[in-house]
C-alpha cells in the first residue's frame, strides 16, 4: 500500500515555469520567441504564418494556470487558443479560445468542451476588463467531478461529470496543454465579416508565469484517478464550485455572458444536449 501511494504520488507534477523545459514547439519556431531565462514566451502572426506550442508531457486531471497577455488594438480574425487536447480521433478537449476584434471593440473568450469527439458545446463572454493591457491568469480545473473555467480566480464556467446520466465526460483520455495562435477570419470577427488586416502584423501573444499541477500520465488511470494526498483535486471539496465562487460564476453569466449554446433553441431544433437540464454545479 505504502508502495502504491509513492507511486501516485509521484505522477503528480509541479511545474519547472521554464517553458523550455516544458514544452515543445509545435511549428514555426522563427515565430516563437523565449526569454532567455525561459520564464516567458510569446507567438507571433503574420501573413505567412501563426505558431503553437505545446506540453512535453500528457496529463489526466488536475489545474493548469497560464498568465495570458492578448494582442492590442486591432486585432479582428486573429484566434488565440490556450487548451488541452487528447489528439484521438474521438478525442476529448477543453478550450479556452480568445477572439479578436476591431480596435475599441472587447475580446470575446469562447470555451468549449469536447467529449467523446462530440463538440458543440460553446459558450462566450465579454471579458470585464482590457486583456491587452497587462497578463492575466486564465485557469482550467479537472478532475472526476467537474471542469471548471475561470479567469484571475472568477470561475467562469463549469461542465459537469454527468455520465451516470448519458452525458459524455472527459474522463479516460490523457491529454497535452497547447497553446496557437492563428489566421480565424474565415469565422471569429462577427462571423467572419471582420477580416485580418495584415498592414498591422505581426500579431504578439504573451505567455508568463503558467503552473502545471496535474498527474502525469504514465499508461495507467488509476494513479490518476485516485483521491490520494497527491492528487488533491480529485478531493471533494473540489467537486463543486463553493458559495463564493457560486456568486461569482452567476454575476459573470448575468452580466457578461452573450451566447449559450444551452440557450440555443433554434441551432438544436428543440432538443437541447441532455446536461443543459442537469446541475451545473
Amino acid at each position: 500500500m505504502i508502495i502504491n501511494l509513492v507511486r501516485i504520488s509521484s505522477a503528480s507534477v509541479v511545474s519547472s515555469g521554464d517553458f523550455n523545459k516544458d514544452f515543445f514547439v509545435m511549428w514555426s519556431p522563427s515565430h516563437v520567441n523565449t526569454s532567455s531565462d525561459g520564464r516567458t514566451r510569446s507567438l507571433i502572426l503574420d501573413k505567412d504564418t501563426g505558431a503553437g506550442f505545446a506540453s512535453n508531457e500528457m496529463f489526466l486531471f488536475g489545474q493548469i494556470d497560464m498568465q495570458i497577455k492578448l494582442i492590442p488594438g486591432y486585432s479582428a480574425g486573429t484566434v488565440l487558443a490556450f487548451y488541452l487536447s487528447s489528439d484521438q480521433p474521438n478525442r476529448d478537449e477543453i478550450d479556452f479560445e480568445f477572439l479578436g476584434n476591431v480596435t475599441g471593440q472587447p475580446y470575446i473568450l469562447q470555451t468549449n468542451v469536447y467529449s467523446d469527439g462530440f463538440d458543440n458545446r460553446e459558450e462566450r463572454i465579454y471579458l470585464w476588463f482590457d486583456p491587452t493591457e497587462d497578463f492575466h491568469n486564465y485557469s482550467i480545473l479537472w478532475n472526476l467531478h467537474q471542469i471548471v473555467f475561470s479567469v484571475d480566480s472568477i470561475p467562469i464556467r463549469t461542465f459537469r461529470n454527468h455520465a451516470d446520466k448519458g452525458v459524455a465526460f472527459p474522463r479516460w483520455q490523457p491529454m497535452s496543454i497547447k497553446a496557437t495562435l492563428w489566421n480565424g477570419d474565415s469565422w471569429a470577427t462577427r462571423g467572419g465579416k471582420d477580416k485580418v488586416d495584415w498592414s498591422k502584423s505581426p500579431f504578439i501573444v504573451s505567455f508568463a508565469n503558467y503552473t502545471i499541477d496535474s498527474c502525469i500520465w504514465r499508461g495507467n488511470p488509476r494513479f490518476c484517478r485516485s483521491n490520494s494526498p497527491g492528487n488533491w483535486w480529485n478531493w471533494e471539496d473540489f467537486s463543486s464550485l463553493t458559495p463564493i465562487q457560486k456568486r461569482w460564476f452567476k454575476w459573470v453569466r448575468r452580466y457578461h455572458m452573450i451566447y449559450d449554446y444551452c440557450q440555443d433553441n433554434e441551432r438544436f431544433q428543440g432538443n437541447l444536449p441532455k446536461e443543459c437540464s442537469l446541475p451545473k454545479y
